[in-house]
């Protein structure tokens, strides 16, 4: 079978343009999440189903905050399947096998071996096909991008919440269903069935102080997870009858949500030296948690890197040369390429220069759906660069005018970066005027604004345009 090249532009082209936007782009999620051999009869399938939005659910929360019991009579209304850390360990394989290792030595299970796990678990046909609730993963923020690298998008993220004091009283009076796995407690769940209430047998002991260890790591992560996950978290209330909080998990579980950023939000920011294109794209990349670009620092990246592209490039960034574009465009497709940047979205700045390097960028199936020019005047560029400086000591950024050095110490010890001196911003003006006309013919529908004003004015401008036109997105 020929080798098929995902691309989301032509995923989403593919697609009949009178579906419903956020049908189609569930579609679309599917497809460059799954990565079928056959994408046309995958597609065929998902709609004869009648509802593409397999469940993908992270169910997350403090110790005996519920996750157990809400997992599994998710698992038993949805018929999705239910993964814990234990049943992963549970599978006949190699990668288990090792995992086993470190745990038969009572050692962590490196997190790149624990990843792989779980996507080996998450890849097997029953939870391509049914979906799947992931119990208590991830844990930390580290955990939680790595899973996010290796592909594993949830469409739909529960973090319970209860008081410590809540959740301690909770855990000593826990019970355990052996035959089942059930979790019933004392006080709060109390099992019908009289034969199930003589077997039941308690949990193997926590002390408290053990307890509130683990309650201050999980308070320790959960701000870094809500941010990875903000845009498709939705925290519920456990201090509530376990049926209440149930009906309020399912609720959302069965919800089809649309972000409130531009659909698959794909940005380009244009602008001379000094108008604060980095910073507005760390603002746009913030918000609507898309991944922020750089090429520059994409391009030092790479040459970091011990690889074949880096070994190519390094020579060039160290003599202050040029890269040439067919690199930099292998390069930068590549990153285009990958999972956060397909499914969440980009906000592209420093590519392309000149009219080549952006037909080419088309060419490669990258089409922004937005397009900023940042205008501002030579002499208020020359200004803003010439005149800033770094501490050497501590990293501070400084500026002449806009922001001087709070001490005559800090001032005397000052650097300036020889790339700011106005010769070399006279010629890099230069460069940019000369390509900007045909950069700007290239993309009519492109929004101007003003970069001569405070920064979150020029937020403020660039974002109502980016939300402001979601209507008239396909």
């Amino acid at each position: 079978m020929t080798p098929i090249t995902f691309s989301l532009a032509t995923c989403e082209s593919a697609l009949a343009s009178d579906l419903d936007s956020c049908y189609k782009r569930t579609l679309v999620t599917n497809l460059m999440v799954d990565k079928p051999e056959d994408p046309i009869q995958y597609l065929i399938v998902l709609l004869k189903r009648g509802s593409v939005e397999v469940p993908r659910v992270m169910l997350l929360g403090p110790p005996a905050s519920g996750k157990r019991t809400v997992a599994r009579k998710l698992c038993e209304h949805t018929q999705v399947i239910h993964i814990t850390d234990s049943n992963i360990l549970k599978e006949d394989t190699d990668l288990t096998k090792k995992a086993l290792q470190y745990k038969a030595k009572q050692q962590d299970i490196p997190g790149d071996l624990w990843i792989k796990l779980i996507q080996q678990r998450l890849s097997k046909i029953d939870c391509v096909r049914r979906g799947w609730v992931l119990e208590g993963i991830p844990q930390t923020r580290e955990e939680a991008l790595s899973l996010q690298e290796a592909g594993v998008a949830p469409n739909h993220v529960v973090l319970l919440e209860a008081p410590d004091a809540v959740l301690i009283e909770r855990s000593q009076g826990k019970r355990i269903d052996p035959v089942t796995g059930d979790v019933y407690h004392v006080t709060f769940i109390w099992p019908e069935d009289k034969e199930v209430v003589q077997r039941l047998e308690h949990q193997k002991a926590v002390s408290e102080e053990q307890l509130v260890a683990q309650l201050m790591q999980h308070h320790r992560e959960v701000h870094a997870l809500r941010k990875t996950y903000r845009n498709c978290l939705k925290g519920i209330d456990a201090d509530q009858p376990h049926v209440d909080v149930f009906d309020q998990v399912l609720k959302y579980i069965l919800s089809r949500h649309c972000s409130v950023a531009p659909h698959t939000p794909r940005v380009l920011l244009f602008g001379p030296p000094g108008s604060g294109k980095s910073l507005q794209a760390k603002l746009i990349s913030q918000k609507y948690n898309i991944v922020n670009l750089c090429c520059g620092e994409l391009l030092e990246a790479v040459s970091a890197d011990a690889t074949n592209m880096g070994e190519l490039i390094k020579p060039y960034l160290e003599s202050g040369q040029q890269v040439p574009d067919s690199m930099v465009l292998q390069i930068l497709t590549e990153r285009l390429s990958r999972l956060d940047c397909t499914t969440r979205g980009w906000v592209l700045h420093g590519f392309p220069r000149d009219l080549e390097q952006a037909e080419k960028l088309q060419e490669s199936n990258f089409i922004p759906s937005r397009v900023f020019f940042l205008e501002m005047t030579d002499d208020v560029a020359i200004e803003r660069v010439t005149l800033r400086s770094i501490d050497p000591v501590t990293g501070e950024r400084y500026h002449s005018l806009y922001k001087p050095a709070p001490s005559p110490e800090v001032q005397t010890r000052l650097q300036f970066n020889p790339k700011d001196s106005e010769a070399q911003l006279l010629q890099q003006l230069k460069e940019y005027w000369a390509n900007a006309s045909s950069l700007q013919d290239l993309y009519p529908e492109a929004v101007y604004i003003n970069a001569d004003q405070d920064p979150h004015t020029i937020f403020e401008s660039l974002e109502s345009r980016l939300v402001g036109r979601l209507q008239n997105d396909s």
